[in-house]
């Protein structure tokens, strides 16, 4: 999937994008999507306690500020299947990629444009959603033929 993603909006296409966008990570007046963990291997031993002890109210205070970028979760297949499965991902929202960008750390975000034809946010109308909430929130993609790299056209008997 991420793969075709990428070759459309490398060969200049754009890609229909249907999303859950119900996650505390979209945040569409910050204008980005993310999917934060704390780092706590990075954490000292108090940090790491005072955090244990925190409740989860305080713990995504904490994690959803949108003020830098952080760590992210990292999204694997079982990760992904898990969250559909079990309904923490659904079927909410269509959106339009069109781009991709990358922040001060060399994180790779996806610029989306959102179909709700609001501009109030600071990206006027866009936001930038992390590669890693594309890999766990995506319910599909719609894309050219022409887009899709050759071998998995193949694959597909296009």
């Amino acid at each position: 999937m991420m793969q075709v993603l990428d070759n459309s909006i490398d060969k200049g296409y754009t890609v229909c994008w249907a999303a859950d966008v119900s996650e505390k990570g979209f945040s569409w007046k910050n204008g980005v999507a993310v999917v934060p963990e704390a780092d706590t291997v990075k954490m000292n031993q108090t940090e790491r306690d005072k955090w244990d002890k925190m409740s989860d109210s305080e713990r995504n205070k904490q994690l959803y500020v949108f003020d830098k970028p952080g760590k992210e979760k990292e999204i694997t297949p079982e990760i992904r299947q898990e969250a559909y499965d079990n309904y923490a991902t659904t079927d909410d929202h269509g959106l339009h990629i069109t781009g991709i960008a990358h922040d001060q750390n060399g994180t790779k975000y996806y610029l989306v444009k959102n179909s709700w034809n609001v501009t109030g946010n600071p990206y006027k109308g866009y936001l930038y959603a992390s590669e890693t909430y594309v890999r766990y929130k995506t319910i599909s993609i719609m894309v050219h033929k022409n887009a899709i790299p050759k071998d998995i056209a193949k694959k597909l008997g296009l």
